[in-house]
């Protein structure tokens, strides 16, 4: 097996234990007033990459549940709904993304309540200095995308501490023992097609993945397992959600067939929570569609509640992509190109 330089497979392992400590010492924290005395009226997530998708993840789990609008935003400046009665959640593993602490800046200058989860950086060191709340994530995981754990734990705990959400304690943990579950038989140990994640690894093989999931939930997944691809396997792979894929990208498959068939590998992600009506689409697209396709592979969530099967369908794609590195001989932990992109800005690594 090729050389996985910073233990990821390991930190993958780690993933649910994260997420029980995260929620437990934030649940347990002083966080202080998370709003203001008129309520929040709505919750900006800031974040980018594998950080900000936590909060793309959250929105999706708990959208049943949470009666103010959420909007996760990746940019560099807050736009001008940003002020007093929202709760803006400023995400970065490293605490140093440009971009999060751009956004976190300017909410705090708009009269935003903030809120900063990061293992430290310049976020904490904002919170400080602006008498904002800083919610630390455990330190010490190689890479932020093994922190999905450390990340959505506190985010979940800032959500019902701020009177958002409610009796989600039960939830967190039904979410943790699926993600034991999967992680048991994802392991390195588990060899062959007894190896969910290897199997789908292997199926994708040397083609490009195309991810399509179904409704919020399916569709943060699918988000997530082409940034596990790009940034594990350093390949192409490109994702879309139903029902609004039916509406435009159908449309896509009536030309180069004879191109696509030998390059793209359809990877369907299915959930419980589907609308009745997505489960149509998925068969009656699949049906128009597949004879332009390498090949289908469905990944089906498991778990108890939006938040278990969500994180489960995440979950399956931090094991497949780091599979479809190895088995390319490609070291799944480094980011060799973001890292020159950095250098190349005069940010810091």
């Amino acid at each position: 097996m090729t050389r996985d330089s910073l233990g990821l497979l390991d930190a993958l392992g780690a993933i649910p234990a994260q997420l029980r400590a995260g929620y437990e010492d934030a649940a347990a924290a002083d966080l202080g007033a998370l709003g203001p005395a008129g309520g929040i009226r709505q919750v900006v997530v800031l974040g980018m990459g594998s950080s900000g998708i936590v909060g793309d993840v959250l929105a999706a789990a708990l959208n049943d549940q949470v009666t103010v609008p959420v909007t996760v935003l990746k940019q560099y400046r807050v736009p001008a709904f940003v002020g007093p009665g929202t709760l803006a959640l400023a995400l970065s593993y490293s605490g140093d993304t440009e971009e999060a602490v751009a956004m976190a800046t300017g909410a705090l200058d708009a009269g935003a309540t903030l809120v900063t989860v990061a293992s430290g950086g310049a976020l904490a060191k904002l919170a400080d200095a602006r008498g904002a709340t800083h919610v630390p994530a455990r330190a010490g995981i190689p890479v932020p995308r093994a922190a999905l754990g450390a990340m959505a734990g506190p985010v979940v705990a800032v959500f019902e501490r701020a009177g958002l959400v409610s009796g989600v304690g039960p939830q967190v943990d039904a979410a943790a023992r699926q993600l034991e579950a999967r992680a048991w038989v994802c392991r390195p140990e588990v060899a062959g097609p007894a190896n969910p994640a290897r199997e789908v690894a292997r199926r994708i093989g040397r083609t490009l993945p195309l991810f399509y999931g179904g409704g919020a939930l399916g569709a943060v997944a699918a988000m997530r397992w082409k940034f596990d691809v790009n940034e594990n396997a350093k390949a192409p792979a490109f994702w879309s959600a139903y029902p609004d894929l039916d509406h435009h990208e159908i449309c896509g498959w009536g030309q180069h067939g004879d191109v696509t068939r030998q390059v793209l590998t359809l990877v369907e992600l299915r959930h419980d929570f589907e609308h009745p009506r997505l489960a149509l689409r998925f068969d009656a697209t699949r049906e128009i569609i597949e004879e332009a396709l390498a090949g289908i592979v469905e990944v089906r969530a498991a778990g108890e509640g939006r938040l278990a099967q969500v994180l489960d369908l995440a979950y399956q794609g931090d094991w497949a992509s780091t599979y479809l590195a190895l088995d390319q001989d490609v070291d799944p932990g480094p980011i060799d190109a973001i890292a020159q992109l950095k250098e190349r800005l005069g940010a810091e690594p």
